[in-house]
């Protein structure tokens, strides 16, 4: 074993501003631009001749995804042995902050040892609808809680010398069509909803780097949205880091440059650079804009080579750190007649496959390499001894087919046992980067084990390992319920401990969990149409919704059951509310009345009474995770500065906070609230300079968006082809056949069959489909030159009198 070493130095680039701005100055205008893109898949690009090596990227965010000379962003190809630590999914219903920023700077030393610059994460992109298919990759459907997720995990990894990249910058919310629609919000919900997260992160940890969305925003492409990178990331949240595309993500390189983007990923093959330099001597991109990307460039890579330092990495302690984090982030949604925990001295019937082949981590970009995996069933026998420990696989763990045998045996083996725990939850191909999910529900198979299992022992526990909520129809018959989510590579001894008692769960949800998929408002608006989604629901995301709306729900956000009970004091209050100067503070008394030591996460949320504008019933202003022993009391202690009780005002174009009456909620869920209090916000002239009488509204129409600032365009037409047209468009086409085979075989050739695995083939063939052909043409590496891409839209297009004029006509 040996121990790690962090190095002394931990600069940020902003340390080497001046620095960087010299090298700049002695540049000229082609070795500028070709800092523009990277060198290759993860690499940036090289100067040797002003002291710039190559700097290289990886992916995350739960662990390092470093791969060999062959890379992809798809995680098909194996990448060096790395931790892999529970996904943000259930490290964020840990509500631990300290937990968190401890994870970051393990998986930062693990980058450190690989030579790896920056990682690319966190993700803080809203949970807006159940379905997204990458929603195990990011925190939470509150923005508050996903932006103190994010500050944590950032300062941790970077307390390293590693750099991080938040993304994916902004409103991408959907795996669908990612790459090309046009994602509508209005600015008030753009402000309170889908920025907050950035801007705390921005502000409070100031991120190495942002990443860019694939989407475009409002009509623009993220990747040149001067508005979104300039005005808002750099003027209103002061981002003094670069701003980096999502791999393919570039539009029109150029115009990316004026807006504030930097760097291109991956290399372009010089394409783009020769774009840039073009741009520069026409005269419509300054020189200036392109010295500025230059100089954050030049920032990164010196930092990066200031921080590199020889590191030596604990896996074993990196290993227990994980099982701790699952332990923490797992949520105990249902426990019946005190079912768990489970006796040590009694016989145990594990059922699923998922106990022999453990569902673990996310597909795609951020699949981990772990350097060791624990299996439920071989650490359970560990505990219980082989002989007290009955297994039947229950379902096949790759497609879950139908198998009405499989159940039979695991209904006798359950008879046979005095306790159950069935491992369920989604298989990989259920849910994956580049797609989005199609229903709630688990699969029939898994849905029928469940059933078929509590009807033969009800002393029985459901172990679920998913990414994101799911439907239970089996729900009522059910004692107890665990959610352990995706645990990472020692979930499996962090699930035995929660059984088993040595850990008391403390985990809460950080979503809500519908009782149908009809239920979510988004619904209507999610991922249906190719060119554009309206963000029609506005506000109403997550439990702002169905508190507001009066909806019922399977389980709400914030909830998580504990082996013990904690009372709540009464509140103190002092300061003034709605104000900086003197911000109100608050403190309660928190008692642990069990017989157990455990940890409660106390949450506090504002309710505006008087307000004007519309305003959700209740908002995540506070929230904090004590630890106690039996019979131990804490104070807990909360500052709420004016922006807690804000809301954006799109008249003003600012935050503003009306006078009034205001509810301070604190409770153990966003639904079980324990203590309430209501303060007075003094009147200092704001006023609702929007002059919107706004009613509750669940889905807003045309006419109620326009009120808010946001105009409806017509959508994008797929026809006539154009340089932004998916593969996935062109696919039924004659010619399109061929370049969509084209496409796919040079990918096989790459990066291989992916072997028998579905998930891989499925992830695979969506993400090609998805690409636009603009992208083709850019990582051809020159074999599509531009004339030869003119020549497959007009043959795309029928437009055989303008391939014949561009074929004869000299040059490229």
């Amino acid at each position: 074993m040996t121990r790690e070493k962090q190095g002394d130095s931990k600069a940020h680039p902003r340390d080497f501003a001046e620095a960087a701005l010299r090298l700049v100055e002695q540049m000229s205008i082609a070795e500028k631009a070709a800092l523009m893109s990277g060198s290759s898949f993860w690499h940036l690009q090289d100067l040797p001749q002003y002291g710039l090596g190559k700097t290289m990227v990886s992916d995350g965010p739960h662990g390092l995804r470093k791969q060999g000379s062959h890379a992809d962003h798809l995680g098909m190809l194996a990448s060096v042995p790395a931790t892999c630590f529970p996904t943000a999914v259930t490290l964020a219903s840990s509500w631990d902050s300290g937990l968190i920023e401890e994870v970051g700077h393990a998986i930062g030393l693990e980058c450190r040892a690989e030579n790896v610059a920056v990682l690319l994460g966190p993700g803080v992109n809203i949970k807006r609808n159940p379905l997204c298919g990458r929603n195990f990759e990011y925190y939470s459907e509150d923005p508050y809680q996903a932006g103190q997720m994010a500050i944590h995990f950032i300062k941790g990894v970077q307390s390293t010398g590693t750099g991080t990249s938040l993304k994916h910058f902004a409103a991408n919310n959907q795996e669908a069509h990612r790459m090309v629609v046009d994602t509508l919000v209005d600015r008030r919900t753009l402000f309170e909803i889908y920025l907050p997260a950035f801007e705390a992160a921005v502000t409070q940890a100031q991120p190495w780097t942002v990443m860019c969305a694939y989407n475009r925003l409002n009509g623009i492409y993220c990747s040149e949205h001067e508005e979104l990178l300039g005005d808002i990331l750099r003027g209103r949240f002061g981002f003094q880091g670069l701003v980096v595309t999502d791999w393919g993500a570039v539009n029109d390189r150029p115009r990316g440059i004026a807006a504030g983007l930097e760097l291109e990923m991956p290399s372009s093959g010089g394409q783009n650079d020769a774009r840039v330099v073009a741009a520069i001597a026409n005269g419509t991109l300054a020189e200036t804009a392109l010295d500025k990307a230059a100089a954050h460039i030049v920032r990164l890579t010196l930092a990066a080579q200031n921080n590199a330092a020889d590191t030596q990495i604990d896996f074993a302690a990196h290993h227990a750190l994980a099982r701790k984090a699952a332990g923490e982030g797992a949520v105990l949604l249902k426990n019946r007649k005190a079912t768990l925990p489970f006796k040590k001295d009694k016989t145990l019937a594990l059922i699923g496959a998922f106990a022999e082949t453990p569902r673990f981590q996310g597909a795609g970009s951020s699949q981990v390499n772990a350097t060791s995996i624990d299996t439920p069933l071989a650490l359970f026998r560990e505990a219980l001894g082989a002989d007290n420990v009955f297994y039947a696989p229950g379902y096949d763990a790759e497609f879950c087919a139908p198998d009405a045998a499989l159940i039979d045996e695991a209904v006798a083996i359950a008879e046979k046992a005095e306790q159950v725990v069935v491992m369920a939850g989604l298989p990989a191909l259920f849910e994956a980067e580049g797609y989005d999910r199609t229903s709630l529900r688990q699969p029939p198979q898994m849905e029928a084990l469940i059933e078929a299992v509590l009807a033969a022992n009800p002393n029985c526990v459901i172990a679920l390992s998913n990414g994101a909520p799911v439907e239970m129809p089996w729900h009522d018959q059910a004692n107890a319920i665990l959610e352990t989510y995706l645990a990472g590579q020692a979930g499996a001894g962090a699930l035995v401990d929660l059984l088993l008692g040595d850990v008391n769960p403390s985990g809460k949800l950080a979503e809500t969990f519908p009782l149908a998929l009809a239920d979510c408002p988004s619904q209507e608006n999610f991922a249906n149409h190719n060119r554009q989604l309206v963000y029609r629901e506005g506000l109403n995301v997550g439990y702002r919704y169905f508190i507001t709306h009066k909806k019922p729900v399977l389980f709400p956000f914030g909830h998580g059951l504990s082996y013990t009970q904690f009372d709540y004091g009464e509140i103190t209050l002092s300061g003034t509310p709605g104000s900086d100067k003197d911000a109100l503070s608050l403190s309660l008394d928190i008692t642990n009345s069990g017989a157990q030591a455990g940890a409660e996460i106390v949450q506090l949320y504002v309710r505006d009474v008087d307000a004007t504008a519309y305003r959700p019933d209740r908002e995540l202003k506070g929230f904090d995770k004590v630890f106690l022993q039996a019979g131990e009391t804490k104070r807990v202690r909360f500052t709420l500065p004016r922006r807690a009780f804000a809301y954006f005002d799109i008249g003003a174009d600012d935050w503003l906070v009306e006078p009034g009456a205001f509810d301070i909620l604190i409770g153990a869920s966003s639904t079980d609230i324990r203590r309430q209090m209501q303060v007075a916000v003094a009147d200092s002239g704001a006023r609702n300079q929007a002059a919107l009488a706004e009613t509750p509204y669940v889905v807003m129409d045309d006419a109620a968006l326009n009120r808010l600032g946001l105009r409806v365009s017509v959508p994008e037409q797929v026809r006539p082809y154009h340089r932004n047209t998916t593969l996935a468009d062109i696919k039924h086409h004659w010619l399109g056949r061929r370049v969509v085979a084209a496409v796919m075989g040079q990918m096989e050739k790459t990066l291989g069959s992916g072997g028998d695995s579905a998930v891989v083939a499925k992830m695979r063939e969506e993400m090609i489909l998805s690409i636009r052909l603009q992208t083709v043409q850019i990582m051809s590496n020159g074999a599509i030159t531009p004339k030869r891409f003119e020549l497959l839209l007009h043959a795309l297009n029928n437009h055989w009198l303008k391939f014949l004029w561009r074929l004869i006509r000299r040059g490229e």
